[in-house]
């Protein structure tokens, strides 16, 4: 059997390093998240487009983001019964509004998201993950926000800077606000989904604020799968924005 000579070894262990340098730091650098995205979304808006039967007239969880990853850990499946304890806000505050007695919408959340968000300490369990998720949501009260400049579901518009004001004066940020657009694209948007952003520390930032090293496009970016899906983009400032009561049951 013919040996390999000392340079063809040499050539060999020197590429296998640098592999091993390049897969480590590319990974490391993956691995990193520098915001969290707390989502809301208003379910009767999310129910008009998804045929669900909303009896919720409050904002509710969609997810806590991390601004980079997804689906980070697919062997850490996720646990109802480490999260008991929550489980009562969680029906109320993070409900599946397609199906309401299902855990399938967390254990989505969990795998997608909550997997990426562990890589920080603060965040590394579930019940860590899910009870900050909660913490967040209470400490920001969208509604109670929202309520306090007049702004509530109504059958007249609002413009967009109305809601914007009312987000910016109460947190000193800004959010994201999303819609969906109806079949007369060009007449009214409806309200649909507010993101607001926080840092490693979770205190409130600007959502649009870049980062530094923040180099990749990612921000939003691991939910925009999402955002298409359920029909959600970008509000318009030049147009009225609809900010839909429930139906009065007949």
């Amino acid at each position: 059997m013919k040996l390999c000579s000392p340079l063809l070894l040499c050539l060999v262990v020197a590429l296998s390093s640098a592999y091993v340098i390049t897969h480590h730091h590319h990974h490391h650098h993956d691995s990193m998240w520098t915001k969290l995205i707390l989502t809301h979304h208003w379910p009767n808006t999310f129910c008009s487009m998804e045929h669900c039967k909303p009896n919720i007239s409050y904002w509710t969880l969609h997810g806590l983001w991390p601004d980079k990853g997804m689906d980070c850990n697919s062997s850490w499946h996720f646990n109802s019964s480490q999260i008991e304890d929550l489980l009562p806000d969680m029906k109320r505050s993070w409900p599946d509004l397609l199906k309401p007695t299902s855990t399938e919408f967390w254990k989505y959340e969990w795998h997608k998201h909550g997997t990426c968000a562990a890589k920080a300490d603060s965040l590394n369990s579930q019940h860590k993950y899910f009870s900050k998720a909660l913490e967040l949501y209470h400490k920001v009260d969208l509604d109670r926000v929202l309520r306090k400049f007049n702004i509530t579901p109504s059958e007249s518009y609002y413009k967009l800077s109305q809601i914007e004001d009312a987000i910016e004066k109460s947190y000193s940020i800004k959010p994201k606000i999303q819609c969906a657009f109806g079949s007369r694209r060009d007449e009214v948007q409806i309200l649909g989904q507010i993101e607001l952003c926080f840092d490693t520390e979770f205190t409130l930032l600007d959502c649009e604020r870049p980062f530094p090293d923040d180099t990749t496009s990612k921000g939003y970016g691991n939910d925009v799968m999402d955002v298409d899906r359920s029909g959600f983009s970008v509000c318009q400032h030049d147009m009225p924005v609809y900010y839909p009561p429930l139906a009065k049951e007949s």
